[in-house]
């Protein structure tokens, strides 16, 4: 399952907005604090975002995702300020923005590029969840209150879900409060994962105790 075609088009440029906003208004000591990403700051998370969109919108898609080109896109941006990052991602949302309007109802069902294994439908929501949950390692790791409701998280939810399956994870219904019903694996009536969603996004990416929410066996 994912969010909707126009929850989706709609919330990926909403998302980008959300942390870009937050990104350009930190200050250089707040961009070097050491994130809850091992071995980052907070400056190399949001350049690791800004450059995944950024190498989306200009075609560059081989390797996206690996270590090797997830540490170019950081030490491109390296030593930027915040409203320089920021800039350069609104530079970045606006080309995404203007891309998916051409987008037709085959695009949007047919693969997603790069070798990603999914829809284009599921890979744009999966940069929507990478938006919203760096965003959070932004705010956890600057000591603020998470953002536990919105399209952002129910894209996690999803995307997630859909991650999980593809990993043998399930039958599950996933029933969080405040967000619609995700099945993983067919879904199951006897096996419902219930409570606040976020918990559950952080467990199931290695933020969180697993055990809080019971996501394993």
């Amino acid at each position: 399952m994912t969010l909707s075609k126009d929850e989706i088009a709609t919330g990926i440029i909403e998302e980008l907005g959300v942390f870009g906003r937050l990104v350009g208004s930190l200050s250089a000591d707040e961009l070097a604090t050491p994130s809850r990403c091992d071995g980052w700051t907070v400056g190399d998370v949001a350049a690791h975002v800004i450059g995944t969109v950024v190498d989306i919108v200009e075609g560059r898609f081989d390797g996206l995702g690996t270590p090797e080109v997830t540490k170019r896109e950081v030490d491109e941006r390296r030593g930027r300020s915040g409203a320089e990052l920021a800039e350069e991602l609104t530079g970045a949302t606006k080309s995404a923005q203007d891309l998916l309007a051409v987008f037709d109802d085959a695009a949007w069902d047919g693969p997603a590029p790069g070798g990603y294994e999914g829809t284009l439908l599921q890979g744009v929501e999966a940069i929507m969840y990478d938006a919203y949950l760096h965003g959070d390692d932004i705010l956890a790791s600057l000591g603020r209150p998470s953002v536990a409701t919105g399209n952002g998280l129910r894209s996690a939810v999803h995307h997630v879900g859909f991650e999980l399956g593809k990993r043998g994870w399930g039958p599950a219904t996933l029933a969080f409060d405040g967000v619609e019903e995700v099945t993983v694996g067919g879904g199951s009536a006897d096996r419902r994962v219930t409570g606040p969603a976020l918990p559950f996004v952080l467990a199931a990416t290695g933020r969180g105790d697993g055990d809080v929410i019971n996501i394993y066996e």
